[in-house]
């Protein structure tokens, strides 16, 4: 008699399902049973459910299923995240409102300058109105800082993730959860633990209070939507999580800086890709372009990140950084080459506006994405070789708010606290200090359109009957935003060698990339319609 052989047990792992836009729910329900999964949250707006099934089995068995439309990984199995809320955080702030003057490191704010968000410039016509309500879809919100903490919007307020510790492989994402400064993985809506969520938010609506900076819409209300794991990583489910979230609560902005992981590009029908990658791509760019619709349809202005790879966006480019999240044991990035028909989501996505990075000088920034038909608007994002000599130059980042938890467990404090590097500054007052960073990248470019589009909701909104506050039709605040950005033309001659210097080995080495600009001064793949300007955005009649 044979001995009986143990089942293998199952390797269960979560998936985002999208339904049919005509499936009935219950029909929905019923053919993710049938695959034998079990549905851990469902987002209803957009069709998309998290479900929990037999890694083996069930992504073929589930499209097999009439009422399914496509399926995607979404990371392996783990809590699902609850929203919390630390109330003692912003307590012992107390630097009040400030009358439009420069603020303590205005030397430092050319980005302002260059987009005229200045006492004499668009805060003399309008700061931003606190009915008005911007979300930042990002790594989270330090809402204890001085420059935050005025203007954050405890109650909408919400983290639709939690952090991953490792991938398949075992390779580190986000680190031990009990590592974590709340020894966690669900953290509360008001930290970030990266910093490039705090970066953006408070580049859109740092108060005039006497300390530190301003921000394009000094004045406007900030509501965190943390989508971003503490490693930067933005997967599908979350981002959907927060687009919907804010259409359903009257946010007026969304600025997202981001990109949607594991694929920098998605290609629906790339033959270089599996079937079932090709599958996850498109269920990606599906997913997300409902959840675009359903913003934009519920009044939500969006505005995104061009990327920082200095590819153009509407030819062939060749990707070796996706798929950058492990699922499986053993799968890496590889080199892929996409065409122009991939997507990059969101930023590719329709109802949005994606933003080219500019330095100092007004240039494009070398690292800025581009392309004729892409990008909509420019901005400054920052660049640090922008400069005589291609070295990096901390002063010509663009300086935002920097948690100041993050620059104490990264050793970068002094004993008495001030900074040991180049690229963080302290300023107080009143017995209050806040730390700043200079970064660079159209992640940073994003935000100073997002505060312009702020702005001009908060001058031209009407008051909203459904969420109080205002609200603004975003098909008009785009137009408002293009006809009154400066118009900028492609450099002379159109294609730039752009070149920099990189330590290497204790010497100096230069590289360059050559980027050639298509288009009329009007409308140009390195400035789409040109730089924005708060200002003039906001001046004159609607």
């Amino acid at each position: 008699m044979a001995t009986p052989v143990a089942a293998r047990p199952r390797a269960w792992e979560d998936y985002v399902v999208l339904y049919k836009k005509d499936a009935s729910l219950r029909s929905a329900h019923e053919a993710v049973r049938t695959a034998g999964g079990s549905i851990v949250s469902e987002n209803l707006d957009v069709g998309l459910a998290t479900v929990r099934g037999d890694k083996a089995r069930f992504p073929a068995a589930v499209m097999r299923q009439r009422p399914i439309e496509g399926v995607a990984r979404d990371r392996v199995v783990g809590t699902a995240p609850q929203p919390r809320i630390r109330a003692d955080l912003g307590a012992a702030v107390r630097v009040g409102p400030h009358p439009a003057s420069d603020e303590p490191l205005s030397g430092l704010m050319w980005d302002m300058k260059q987009i005229h968000a200045t006492p004499k410039g668009s805060y003399a016509v309008a700061r931003g109105d606190h009915r008005v309500k911007v979300g930042v879809i990002d790594t989270g919100m330090d809402a204890s800082h001085p420059d935050i903490a005025p203007n954050f919007d405890r109650a909408l307020s919400r983290n639709f993730t939690s952090d991953l510790p490792a991938d398949a492989n075992g390779t580190e994402i986000d680190g031990p959860c009990a590592a974590e400064p709340d020894r966690s993985c669900d953290d509360p809506a008001d930290v970030d633990e990266n910093e490039h969520g705090t970066h953006t938010a408070s580049a859109i609506g740092a108060p005039l209070n006497g300390i530190g900076m301003s921000g394009v819409a000094p004045g406007v209300s900030l509501v965190n939507l943390r989508a971003g794991q503490d490693s930067g990583l933005f997967l599908l489910r979350p981002v959907v999580d927060a687009l919907t979230y804010a259409a359903r609560n009257g946010i007026d902005v969304v600025n997202m800086s981001f990109y949607i992981d594991p694929w920098l590009w998605n290609c629906p029908d790339n033959p270089a890709d599996s079937p079932a990658d090709r599958l996850e791509q498109r269920t990606v760019v599906t997913a997300a372009q409902r959840a675009l619709d359903f913003a934009h349809a519920h009044g939500v202005t969006m505005i995104a990140s061009a990327g920082n790879e200095r590819a153009d966006y509407t030819a062939t480019n060749t990707d070796e950084t996706s798929p950058d999240l492990a699922t499986e044991p053993g799968e890496t990035p590889r080199r892929r080459t996409v065409p122009a028909s991939c997507k990059s989501m969101p930023s590719e996505g329709s109802h949005v506006i994606p933003v080219s990075a500019t330095g100092i000088s007004k240039r494009k920034a070398s690292y800025s994405s581009y392309g004729d038909g892409y990008v909509a608007l420019a901005a400054p994002g920052g660049d640090k070789a922008d400069n005589a000599t291609g070295r990096p130059d901390e002063r010509l980042g663009t300086w935002a708010a920097y948690p100041e938890s993050l620059a104490r467990a990264r050793h970068e404090l002094n004993a008495d606290g001030t900074p040991k590097t180049p690229n963080i500054v302290r300023s107080c007052a009143g017995g209050t200090c806040g730390y700043y960073q200079s970064l660079q990248g159209t992640s940073m470019a994003a935000p100073h359109v997002a505060g312009v589009a702020a702005l001009i909701v908060g001058r031209y909104g009407t008051p909203d009957p459904v969420h109080g506050g205002l609200t603004l039709d975003p098909a008009f605040v785009e137009r408002r935003l293009v006809g009154s950005a400066t118009p900028t033309a492609c450099p002379s001659p159109r294609t730039v060698k752009y070149a920099w210097s990189v330590m290497v080995g204790g010497k100096w080495v230069e590289a360059t990339s050559a980027q050639t600009c298509e288009g009329t001064k009007a409308r140009n793949g390195f400035f789409g319609a040109g730089i924005v300007d708060a200002q003039r955005a906001i001046s004159g009649h609607p």
